[in-house]
């Protein structure tokens, strides 16, 4: 199962998404991170490595949501953390960001770990949403 082409088409070249994430308490959060597509495959860093909170949030629950272009795309976090899955999202990174000043960051050895695929959540559809405004501000 994978995303739509046009989806991964899009989280390619779009810079910054939203993820949203539930606390243990069902408390909805939604942080800034970099999109990552690399071989059809959606995988994403957390920049704050393991404390980083929609992180430990998706390891709880994996039933997480990327919002881009007034899109919800539901998916699952699953850990990437094989050397190959790793990589991948790290050549991502230094494809898509080279220019970032947050580049060397997100390839620092702590981070690494932090390496989720995601994919498509079983049976989900992608939903239109209209009062998601485009991602902006710095990665938590």
């Amino acid at each position: 199962m994978t995303f739509e082409e046009s989806d991964l088409d899009l989280l390619a070249t779009t810079k910054e998404i939203r993820v949203e994430t539930r606390s243990q308490s069902g408390e909805v959060h939604r942080t800034v991170v970099w999109p990552l597509v690399h071989d059809g495959v959606v995988y994403l860093r957390s920049y704050r490595g393991r404390t980083g909170r929609w992180y430990r949030e998706a390891l709880a629950d994996p039933a997480i949501a990327l919002l881009f272009d007034r899109r919800r795309l539901p998916g699952r976090a699953v850990p990437a953390t094989d050397a190959a899955s790793v990589e991948a999202c790290s050549q991502a990174l230094r494809e898509k960001y080279r220019r970032s000043y947050s580049l060397e960051a997100m390839l620092a050895p702590a981070v690494l770990p932090t390496t989720l695929r995601i994919d498509p959540a079983p049976g989900a559809q992608p939903a239109a949403s209209p009062t998601e405004p485009a991602a902006a501000g710095a990665h938590r």
